[in-house]
């Protein structure tokens, strides 16, 4: 009965005294400036609680961790390096860790052409299905023991505009994608697919244009209504869950779990072909579940304990 934490935008920086100084394009500037004014104080405990999710994962036995991204505010090569760092005790749970970058950590170009996140988090990127990828290491196959796969996408990408944080997923990995989905090896399994962006807002409604994944649609197309499927995401800072329609698969986005004002995640617990998504939350100082929240995905009619 595998258990999987699933944790989003850990946003965790360092200071910017510290940020290397030929390193700020207008873009990078602008976010420098957020930073210090309004977006630091949320995450000014993300430090601690990265360690609080380390002792909650050996509290529940948590055997496998998906971080769907933003690990950093500004995507320099100290924030990577230092994230790298602080999320080390969650990569080393028993079946395993995936990940995706988020927009954060591809903030500009600079950082894409430099391939920052790729070196700092490159005992990740390597495929269980190495034959399958077709963009890098993306569409990227990591097995959870016998019972689950997550399959990851990348959807990040730079946003040299100031007023631009979207994203986007190259049609080559989309059409990798449904061949990966439709590969025998995974017929199975219970399925993850992990990306940054979230193809829809909690209502069910496109996020804007200018801030949300550009070809969501497509996205959904290519995963379709498949019902040991779960799509998994970040970006917005929401926790939320949206059940499967005929259009599109369960889909979980995990909020964030340093946002002073959310600091949520979601744990599923796996049986057979059936999955339990228990919504986690930080409240009087340590992180916890909501057991009275939990909802099942899968056709797998034996109890889940």
């Amino acid at each position: 009965m595998p258990r999987v934490l699933h944790v989003s935008d850990l946003h965790l920086g360092i200071p910017l005294a510290q940020l290397p100084r030929g390193d700020f394009a207008p873009k990078r500037l602008l976010g420098a400036l957020n930073l210090a004014l309004r977006r630091g104080p949320r995450f000014a405990d993300a430090h601690a609680n990265v360690a609080s999710l380390v002792a909650f994962a050996d509290a529940h036995d948590v055997d496998a961790v998906i971080v769907t991204g933003d690990y950093t505010a500004l995507g320099t090569v100290p924030e990577l390096e230092a994230a790298r760092r602080l999320v080390a005790p969650l990569t080393t749970r028993p079946l395993g860790f995936a990940t995706v970058p988020g927009n954060h950590d591809v903030y500009v170009d600079s950082g894409v052409r430099e391939r920052r996140f790729e070196r700092a988090f490159s005992a990740f990127l390597t495929s269980d299905l190495p034959d399958c990828a077709v963009d890098g290491p993306w569409p990227l196959v990591r097995w959870i023991g016998d019972a689950a796969a997550v399959v990851c996408v990348n959807s990040a990408r730079p946003n040299p505009q100031l007023w631009r944080s979207s994203g986007h997923i190259p049609p080559t990995q989309l059409a990798a994608l449904r061949r990966v989905l439709d590969d025998a090896r995974l017929a199975d399994r219970f399925v993850f697919v992990a990306t940054h962006y979230a193809p829809r807002r909690a209502d069910g409604s496109p996020d804007r244009r200018w801030h949300g994944l550009v070809n969501a649609d497509a996205l959904l197309a290519a995963i379709g209504p498949r019902p040991r499927t779960a799509l998994v995401h970040g970006h917005l800072h929401d926790r939320f869950h949206l059940a499967p329609t005929a259009v599109h698969p369960a889909i979980f986005g995990a909020g964030s779990a340093t946002d002073a004002h959310h600091r949520t995640f979601w744990l599923y617990t796996l049986e057979r072909q059936r999955l339990r998504a228990t919504p986690g939350i930080w409240r009087d100082g340590r992180y916890e579940l909501e057991r009275d929240g939990s909802v099942h995905v899968g056709n797998d009619p034996s109890p889940v304990d």
